[in-house]
């Protein structure tokens, strides 16, 4: 796609901008490869030094990454708007889309009774907020967290999980230093690594977690972060064991200079218990969000962690966003005290493990061995990514392929559950095996 739009520039900021330009306009979508370092430079008559320092540029600021044979390509979520890409187009029609990620909208709790009574008893219009944190909303969390076993004397609230993950990653790290991240892992979470100039190191994950092998061999490679999520892994939905999180906690202890981040997303939804790693290192962080279970439009994340580091994540909110908005705290206050919506979560966390479990075991019925603890995505190893995707996209069902998620570990590709009803775990898997197995061709006979 890159052949269609002409890079410009004679100097690597000229050229840099050039590229950053045509990201914007939509000339270069996402995974467009861009022209190969000499071969451009011919073109704009300048040195291949001049045209890789500009992509040294763009990788810094994450809008590309180097695809090793296959040469450098736009991310697939660059940190810059583009005009064409404001909003994910839908699938085709007749196309299932099991791509997302996201949680079943008729499992999600309904808001309106909370906000009808919430607008019942805010008074009249206040000021600029005093204190960040909704001192209920506080005691609340601490409550929650304590009974899974999380320390949170210290504590603040920020807009999501990857809003907190991002302030203290900015908080502690510079451009240039390593993060060991769970490979196969979060997408969102390697493009924020991209675009704070931060290096990954990619963290093998089991069934139980990241490796106790991987985690050592990233200290060893010198991270100066690590990020676990607890449970519900995404994309493999791995759980971090009682006994991973003893031998995990044995490796990381007398470790200051690491920042140890835990993602606990699912947090009420999960149907496995926590094993947290909270205070295992003296820098930590412990970041709990409500959009999973309560719906993916409540921005808010309560985060736990160290005295200096809570201070700072909510020290650097002072002087930016100020405050997560004090209407939404109440909001997801009213929706921890009602029975009624624990009630409702509960069933949506049954209903996700009968779909998941379903699933797997209808691959597994078909010799295909996927991979899903816990949480609402089913990982499945395939030979071939694209082929993979596109007999699927065929056959009336949309994935997410493997290479979103993955640093250097071995292809496969991401199904979400929670658009599945029972009915479709048969037909689905069906579909599946036919695109990882395709029916070998007939001979051809005069």
């Amino acid at each position: 796609m890159a052949a269609h739009y002409q890079i410009t520039g004679s100097s690597s900021a000229a050229i840099s901008a050039s590229v950053e330009s045509g990201i914007r306009g939509g000339a270069l979508p996402p995974g467009a490869a861009l022209p190969a370092v000499r071969a451009l430079a011919v073109e704009l008559g300048v040195s291949p030094a001049t045209v890789a320092k500009a992509y040294q540029d763009l990788r810094r600021r994450g809008l590309v990454a180097t695809a090793g044979r296959h040469g450098t390509r736009v991310r697939p979520r660059p940190p810059v708007a583009a005009a064409r890409s404001a909003l994910r187009p839908p699938p085709a029609p007749g196309v299932r889309d099991l791509a997302l990620g996201e949680p079943d909208p008729r499992l999600l709790p309904p808001l309106g009774p909370h906000l009808a009574a919430l607008a019942a008893e805010v008074g009249p219009p206040t000021g600029y907020a005093r204190t960040a944190v909704h001192p209920a909303l506080a005691e609340a969390a601490r409550d929650r967290l304590a009974a899974d076993g999380v320390p949170a004397g210290e504590l603040t609230v920020t807009g999501g999980a990857l809003d907190g993950i991002e302030r203290l990653l900015a908080a502690h790290l510079r451009p240039g230093d390593a993060v060991a991240v769970e490979d196969p892992g979060w997408a969102n979470l390697l493009d924020l690594v991209a675009a704070l100039g931060l290096r990954p190191i990619g963290v093998p994950v089991d069934a139980e977690g990241p490796t106790e092998t991987g985690v050592r061999d990233a200290l060893v490679l010198g991270a100066r972060a690590l990020i676990v999520t607890s449970r519900a892994q995404n994309p493999t939905g791995a759980a971090v064991t009682a006994d991973r999180a003893a031998a995990l906690r044995a490796l990381l202890a007398g470790r200051p200079d690491l920042l140890l981040i835990e993602d606990d997303h699912a947090a009420e939804l999960a149907r496995v218990p926590l094993h947290p790693l909270a205070g295992a290192t003296p820098t930590w962080a412990f970041v709990r969000s409500v959009s999973k279970p309560y719906g993916p439009d409540l921005r808010l994340a309560v985060l736990a962690g160290d005295e200096a580091t809570v201070a700072r994540v909510a020290g650097r909110a002072r002087v930016g966003a100020g405050w997560v908005s004090g209407v939404l705290q109440r909001l997801v206050l009213a929706l921890w005290r009602d029975p009624a919506t624990a009630e409702l979560v509960h069933r949506a966390g049954e209903n996700y493990e009968r779909r998941r479990s379903g699933l797997l075991a209808a691959l597994a019925a078909r010799g295909l061995a996927a991979h899903g603890r816990s949480g609402i995505n089913v990982w499945l190893p395939v030979p071939d990514e694209t082929a993979a995707v596109t007999a699927l996209r065929d056959a009336g069902w949309a994935v997410a392929p493997g290479a979103l998620f993955r640093i250097g570990a071995p292809p496969g590709v991401r199904i979400t559950v929670g658009p599945l009803d029972e009915a479709d775990l048969a037909p689905l898997a069906d579909a599946v095996a036919r695109a990882v197995r395709p029916a070998p061709p007939h001979a051809f006979s005069a």
